[in-house]
């Protein structure tokens, strides 16, 4: 299970880039064709985040379906696999989207003093 590494990765950029402010959500972009499972990173978090600044943050995964442009016809189309077909028959395909792992947004607690 390799989401438990990238879980931990994950947890290092959100607390490095916190700044030091207690982290209350992190969005993450997975997308479908990434072969990464959100449902396991969504199990490696809380175990993850304990200790650090991160604990208790709220985990939201936007999931980004599969999409390819036809080198032939230029047909953009979606695909659930990092392969394909095109209507037109061709198998020569550009995945415009589905292979991101990005942290998209982190929100963390803004003290007024």
């Amino acid at each position: 299970m390799h989401e438990l590494g990238i879980t931990k990765n994950i947890i290092a950029i959100v607390s490095e880039n916190a700044q030091n402010k207690k982290v209350q959500k992190v969005l993450l972009e997975v997308g479908k064709l990434s072969a990464v499972m959100p449902d396991a990173i969504k199990f490696c978090f809380d175990i993850c985040a304990q200790g650090t600044i991160v604990e208790g943050a709220i985990l939201e995964i936007l999931e980004i379906p599969g999409m390819a442009r036809c080198r032939e016809c230029g047909n953009t189309f979606y695909v659930d696999k990092p392969f394909g077909i095109c209507e037109c028959g061709s198998v020569k395909l550009d995945l415009l989207t589905g292979e991101e792992l990005k942290i998209k947004e982190i929100e963390v607690e803004d003290l007024c003093v």
